[in-house]
């Protein structure tokens, strides 16, 4: 099991706010003997910083009144090694903390793009590109924050506050005893603050996914946005988002600006109180000046944590509301996962049956139904039909996209929900009407699927696609930088590298979809070679308009209404003179157009 699923699988065994805290403590469970090492090292940074009010007190009552020069040395010594103490524990704390919480996040990104690679296809119809990056930034910033910050201040202040307690019943109990009174009315507003805050800073966080995914959707389309001059638009509805952000936001301010500010005039209130009361106590002689003074500076040590602790609300309320988004998305399962028994393929010869096959996407509509069809080891076959007709998707289930709703679809006898997706998918090529590169170089781009492959591999693969002609022409050659989703090529030229890309990858079943669509046809006569090359041995799924691809299909199915209503050779099927022969002649209006 990886450490991936091991967090998600003790993050499911817990359910509501102990949820997200187990999450933090499943985070920091690696790094178990390092935070143990923070936590000793905030225990003596918070000592020595509670040391100065007692010393004060010892330093005024036993060195400075008596006037007894040797006590009030070895007491100033004591200051100094008290300082050096919180010196060299807060380096430790501070440097730990940040070892740690930098590691925490780190596997949690790693953990987050791995589930998501794992994912299915349909989960990225249902979900926007722009919140999954949210939750990989916005989101992990935000726990950041709580990691880092949060924890120290949580402990440190608390630590910080029961020893102050302890410190200020020490040096007068009945004092310490007025001071505690406040606690009930910190208490009461707090547990308020938390209660309403808690759904703002949610908003926050989901205004803030909102933004950065319609961000990602502008820029990923800013050619149709200027194409249509919808700038305008565009502009008016991220300007209502960032309202709504800002809103979001503004009732955190508002909480805010109304609680702490009181925390604030509550521990002013209480230190005036503590001076009179006690200040008449030491007109009186009930207790001395040094217990006054050291009492008034602990004072600060009792308010500061509580102003810590409730300031920690902030980054709680956000690190919390973030944990809560990222733990909902670690909580989605894939719609297809390898089934427990599932067996790895073995070089396939490449024969695909589809057995009384049925597939919805969803509803009472189906995109496929009552599908039979058996493909033959090495052979070509066409698709095709009218926009809808369900070619599309059967590609997709040949490729274990998704399951179908009933019946099984076989490669080489296997059914397959019963193999694994590796090793289907590890001999399996698919070259898609829209070529999606990534940013690189074309070697880079043809060598994808192999990334081993040699330099003179990924060159006889583009030359024999008619790839290597135009790539002679660019200044870099195979080196040329492609740019973000290969921005720097034409259509028709990504639409080659992703022909090279395929060839390279050497997979036993090729599926075209509608790959030639973005070609020209001199670019596709030029190919049309390099096609035959690429077929040749292998099973192919072709879904294409083009006559040229459709008439050298070994087999060629009609498709209507997600049924197959033909097949038969090209031959053939005009012969019949039904679905095929009324298609083949529109295209050839088309072209003759």
């Amino acid at each position: 099991m990886t450490r991936r699923d091991d967090l998600i699988r003790r993050w499911r065994a817990t359910s509501g706010r102990a949820r997200k805290l187990r999450g933090l403590i499943v985070l920091l469970s690696p790094y178990r003997g390092r935070v143990a090492l923070m936590f000793l090292s905030l225990i003596i940074a918070t000592a020595a910083a509670l040391a100065p009010p007692p010393l004060a007190k010892l330093a005024i009552d036993s060195g400075i009144v008596p006037k007894d020069m040797a006590a009030l040395t070895w007491i100033v010594v004591a200051f100094l090694v008290s300082a050096v103490a919180y010196w060299a524990a807060t380096y430790a704390q501070t440097y730990l903390v940040g070892w740690i919480g930098q590691r925490a996040l780190q596997d949690l990104r790693i953990q987050l793009f791995q589930h998501l690679q794992g994912m299915s296809v349909g989960f990225y119809s249902r979900r926007r590109a722009g919140v999954l990056i949210s939750r990989m930034s916005n989101d992990v910033e935000a726990l950041d924050t709580l990691v880092s910050d949060g924890i120290v201040t949580l402990f440190g202040s608390s630590l910080t506050l029961i020893g102050t307690a302890a410190i200020l019943f020490a040096l007068d109990p009945e004092l310490a005893l007025i001071t505690y009174t406040v606690f009930p009315v910190l208490g009461i507003a707090s547990f308020a603050f938390r209660i309403i805050s808690a759904d703002a800073y949610r908003a926050t966080r989901e205004k803030v996914a909102a933004i950065t995914a319609y961000l990602q959707e502008t820029l990923s389309g800013i050619r149709v946005v200027r194409t249509f001059a919808q700038e305008p638009r565009h502009l008016r509805r991220f300007e209502e988002l960032n309202e709504e952000n800002r809103g979001a936001n503004m009732k955190t301010v508002n909480l805010n600006a109304a609680y702490f500010p009181g925390v604030e005039l509550l521990s002013a209130v209480a230190t005036a109180g503590i001076l009179f009361y006690g200040g008449v106590q030491a007109l009186n002689g009930e207790i001395t000046i040094g217990v006054l003074v050291a009492f008034l500076a602990a004072l600060n040590n009792f308010f500061d944590p509580i102003q810590q602790l409730s300031q920690l609300y902030t980054t709680y309320q956000a690190g919390m509301a973030a944990l809560d988004k990222i733990f909902e998305l670690l909580d989605e399962e894939p719609d297809l996962a390898d089934a427990p028994h599932a067996t790895v393929l073995p070089r396939l010869r490449g024969e695909i049956v589809l057995d009384d096959v049925s597939f919805s996407y969803g509803g009472d509509a189906y995109a496929l139904r009552d599908v039979t069809l058996t493909v033959p080891p090495g052979q070509t076959v066409a698709l095709v039909g009218t926009t809808g007709a369900g070619k599309s998707t059967f590609a997709k289930l040949v490729a274990r996209f998704y399951d179908p709703t009933s019946g099984s679809v076989r490669v080489d006898g296997h059914d397959l929900r019963d193999v694994t997706a590796a090793s289907l998918r590890s001999q399996m090529g698919i070259v898609p009407q829209e070529a999606f590169l990534f940013s690189g170089t074309i070697a880079d781009n043809i060598a994808f699927g192999r990334p081993d492959a040699s330099a003179e591999e990924v060159r006889a693969a583009a030359a024999a696609v008619g790839a290597d002609d135009f790539i002679a022409g660019l200044e870099h050659g195979y080196d040329t930088p492609v740019g973000e989703r290969g921005v720097q090529l034409s259509a028709g030229q990504r639409q080659l590298v992703a022909f090279a890309r395929a060839l390279v990858a050497d997979p036993r079943i090729l599926v075209l979809d509608e790959a030639t669509s973005n070609v020209d046809v001199h670019t596709e006569s030029k190919i049309e070679a390099g096609l035959r090359r690429l077929l040749a041995g292998r099973t192919a799924i072709v879904i294409a308009h083009r006559l040229s691809t459709i008439e050298r299909a070994g087999q060629i199915v009609v498709m209507e209404h997600g049924r197959i209503v033909e097949q038969g050779t090209h031959a053939e099927l005009l012969a019949a003179g039904g679905h095929y022969w009324r298609l083949h002649e529109d295209w050839r209006e088309q072209a003759a157009a």
